[in-house]
């Protein structure tokens, strides 16, 4: 089994929005005002290792996109642990930090957004790796034209702005910005769901070449399952902040566990059930600001009983490989 790069323990993240001067006074005068808490991710335990590609899955709103920004480093933790090869991140220092961050890098979901406007292609792949001492000012050029042809990109292009690229190119200029720094883990964050379908299939075959080429870890994001069963070796479902189901890919297509995987999973459409009629999971997810008690999918499972509303699920194997949070697994 290969060595962990990321591991996550009991990691939680929340964000709260404090009260102002209208809402203290309000408060001190009896009106029922409180601090808003959202309640993004609850105790997460992950682990990726080197060389895999783990999909996270879950509906908007799952605190899928805050969790992988916890694991690139851009935000840090509420609760919890995030080890880095073995060793928290908060106990690194000096150069053992910055080679950290930099071997771990996020590609955006929104190709329009990620990039500076103002810079030039040249610079924004350039940048990053020229102030960290990866190349030096003779090099640069080349550098730049080799991190651009390695994503699918003409180098001739490298002195235009993102403005005068197309969607799909522009997500391969944040993917060259990525790998421009030799990183060995990268978190892709919805990087295809802003593309037209015939562009992502482009980048998705890119990612898997690039991991053969490079031996990269992906920590692959999405709400396509169609997607993540393309790409993943190990697939982690997320909902309402929680991981509820984790398995390889196989087994979690063939045989899924937890009855949110299973709605999933069957709306996702087949050649073989072309004639089926789809029904979405009942009900709306619920708000974080105030998740429901116990399990969190309780209000919306068909399966649920009086102890899903008291006592929140473990997250425990019931098959070799393959955890699922569901109390059904203790009644059958």
């Amino acid at each position: 089994m290969n060595p962990a790069i990321i591991e996550l323990k009991g990691v939680s993240k929340r964000f709260s929005k404090s009260l102002d001067f209208a809402g203290r006074m309000a408060k001190k005068l009896g009106a029922p005002v409180r601090e808003e808490t959202v309640h993004a991710v609850d105790g997460v335990d992950l682990t990726v290792r080197k060389g895999e590609v783990v999909g996270l899955v879950g509906e908007s709103g799952c605190g899928k996109s805050t969790l992988g920004r916890m694991v690139a480093g851009i935000m840090p933790a509420s609760n919890g642990e995030i080890l880095w090869h073995g060793r928290p991140v908060e106990t690194l220092r000096g150069a053992e930090a910055r080679r950290a961050k930099l071997q771990t890098q996020m590609i955006f979901q929104d190709p329009y957004a990620s990039l500076n406007p103002r810079m030039r292609v040249a610079d924004i792949v350039g940048e990053a790796p020229q102030v960290h001492g990866l190349v030096g000012r003779g090099q640069f050029e080349s550098y730049v034209d080799e991190q651009l042809r390695r994503a699918g990109l003409d180098p001739s292009l490298k002195r235009r702005y993102p403005h005068q690229f197309s969607g799909g190119q522009r997500q391969r200029i944040g993917i060259a910005r990525a790998l421009a720094v030799q990183p060995e883990f990268i978190v892709c964050d919805e990087a295809v769901a802003a593309l037209d379908v015939s562009i992502q299939a482009q980048i998705l075959n890119l990612f898997m070449d690039l991991r053969r080429e490079l031996d990269l870890t992906y920590l692959f994001i999405s709400h396509d399952l169609g997607v993540v069963e393309h790409l993943s070796d190990r697939v982690v479902i997320m909902y309402l902040g929680r991981v509820v189901e984790e398995a390889p890919a196989e087994e979690i297509f063939a045989r899924a566990n937890h009855p949110y995987t299973q709605a999933l999973l069957s709306e996702v459409p087949r050649i073989e059930a072309r004639k089926k009629t789809f029904a979405g999971v009942k009900g709306e997810i619920p708000s974080p600001l105030n998740p429901p008690p116990g399990c969190h999918f309780h209000p919306r499972c068909p399966h649920a009983f009086e102890r899903c509303r008291i006592e929140r699920p473990a997250l425990r194997e019931v098959a070799p490989g393959h955890k699922s949070a569901c109390h059904l697994n203790d009644k059958s």
